[in-house]
């Protein structure tokens, strides 16, 4: 058969970089702008090396790289070619809009609860521009010690070359299951062994992984209204329905769970502080939920947040370190401690439970990443992470200071703050006159992340009222930012 002769070659303009990466772009500009044909023979590497004036191993490099990538196609025997149909082509707008328009999937035709959920977050989404000034649920970041932190982690890097290659369990770093052990024993009083640890990259896995374990379709389940929104999507994804329990002074109110809905098959409970509104589930409510929940065969997830940030009284003894059934679910989480981007958490689960969590997690993920863990287990076994979390109440608590009393100088007239002895936002009831939607709409104009009330909540609420995180911004910060709401709020 008659070999395709050589097409002509066009001249290729090298710019700056390594040779060979030029070539790879000269050439691959060619192609794709007609110049060079597809099914047209290149000349071989020896010979483009002269017309171009540099060495054959850079021209070799480029070929590679481009026959890697689908442009070019090599025949034994015959040379090298441009292939017939470049990638370029099978990803372009006009061949997903020719080829796909027929067969693109209906909405119609996913999981219905996803439908639900998807709406529901979409709703939920604050539009602030990403602007954190007052973002709820943000910890001190500024103040994370990123230098000793990378020293860590290159200590880790440089000791664990047959970990990196061997570690695969799905229930985390045995080392670090042992720090945390041992570290929430001490501080909040847990119950558990390192065997009963479960690590998961955060809370919302930590939900997801309860809810596979634990629920079916059509289950019910308490939820404090207001309370945790990402729990609610989580809950309504998998088809689960939430029955909104009021919450008081002393926390969620079991006793109207109980009359009202005791057909619940798990109690989504924030013990410590709850969330948003910053109470404590008193100890009475928590030892009238541990007994009704045995009698009743009925799960508690603990979701612990926020125990950490305490400023002045200690808080009462977790649920989980009560609970004498193992009917408690506790979830733990090192995010608001570190940095969002931090996805380390952990599950204390009942020893009956463990095998089934362990299932349950190898086939979300495999297991959470060795690096960060190992890291984590150092900075703990070392003393860093108690000093760390001394120096974040510190911090907390000045910044709280510093922004109530700004709402009280400046805008005393708009916000009621709701005091609180925890956490790193605030609630501030609004006073007649103001709406959620106005003082939204106008924080939103100067960039501030203030969050209404109304977002949390599954039924209406009685007052109206608006959330503002603090522990991410310097009291200079915070200050000035309070001072320009009020400004805009004169205007």
């Amino acid at each position: 058969m008659k070999q395709k002769k050589t097409a002509y070659f066009p001249n290729l303009v090298l710019e700056e970089g390594p040779i060979g990466s030029q070539v790879y772009h000269a050439m691959r500009k060619a192609i794709l702008d007609g110049r060079l044909t597809s099914g047209s023979r290149l000349p071989s590497s020896r010979t483009l090396a002269e017309m171009m004036s540099i060495s054959r191993n850079s021209v070799i490099a480029g070929f590679e790289r481009l026959i890697d990538e689908g442009y070019l196609l090599t025949r034994r025997g015959a040379g090298t070619f441009v292939a017939n149909t470049i990638p370029d082509a099978i990803i372009s707008d006009k061949w997903i809009k020719t080829t796909h328009a027929t067969s693109s999937p209906s909405i119609e035709t996913l999981n219905p609860n996803m439908q639900k959920a998807q709406a529901f977050w979409q709703q939920s989404q604050p539009n602030i521009n990403n602007n954190p000034i007052f973002h709820v649920g943000v910890g001190c970041v500024d103040l994370f010690p990123h230098e000793l932190w990378g020293r860590l982690l290159g200590r880790v890097w440089r000791q664990s070359k047959k970990a990196l290659a061997t570690f695969n369990s799905p229930t985390g770093y045995t080392p670090l299951k042992e720090m945390i052990c041992q570290y929430m024993q001490s501080t909040r009083g847990l119950y558990c062994q390192p065997e009963q640890i479960i690590i998961v990259n955060g809370t919302q896995q930590a939900i997801n992984l309860t809810t596979r374990v634990l629920l079916t379709e059509g289950d019910t389940v308490w939820l404090d209204d207001p309370g945790y929104d990402s729990a609610r999507g989580i809950f309504t994804s998998y088809g689960i329905k939430s029955y909104p329990i009021n919450s008081d002074i002393d926390g969620m109110d079991i006793a109207q769970g109980i009359e009202q809905c005791p057909e619940t098959k798990l109690v989504f409970t924030t013990p410590s502080h709850q969330f948003p509104l910053g109470n404590t589930l008193s100890l009475s409510r928590r030892l009238a939920l541990l007994e009704w929940a045995s009698s009743n065969n009925v799960w508690i997830f603990e979701d612990d947040y926020n125990s950490e940030f305490r400023y002045h009284s200690k808080p009462i003894q977790s649920l989980q370190g009560l609970d004498k059934y193992q009917r408690v679910i506790y979830a733990g989480t090192f995010s608001k401690m570190m940095y969002p981007g931090f996805r380390l958490g952990f599950l204390v689960v009942p020893l009956p439970l463990v095998d089934t969590f362990k299932a349950a997690k190898y086939y979300t993920d495999s297991h959470s990443g060795f690096l960060e863990q190992a890291t984590l287990a150092l900075f703990i076994s070392q003393g860093h992470y108690a000093r760390h979390v001394r120096r974040i109440r510190k911090a907390c608590y000045e910044r709280y200071q510093v922004l109530t009393n700004a709402i009280k100088t400046h805008l005393s007239h708009v916000f009621c703050v709701e005091p609180t002895d925890s956490g790193i936002h605030i609630v501030c009831w609004l006073q007649a006159g103001y709406t959620e939607e106005y003082i939204v709409k106008k924080s939103r104009e100067i960039g501030l992340a203030i969050q209404p009330l109304s977002r949390y909540c599954i039924q209406p609420y009685p007052k109206q009222g608006i959330l503002l995180g603090y522990a991410a911004h310097d009291p200079i910060e915070i200050e000035k930012s309070i001072i320009l709401l009020a400004q805009t709020l004169s205007k």
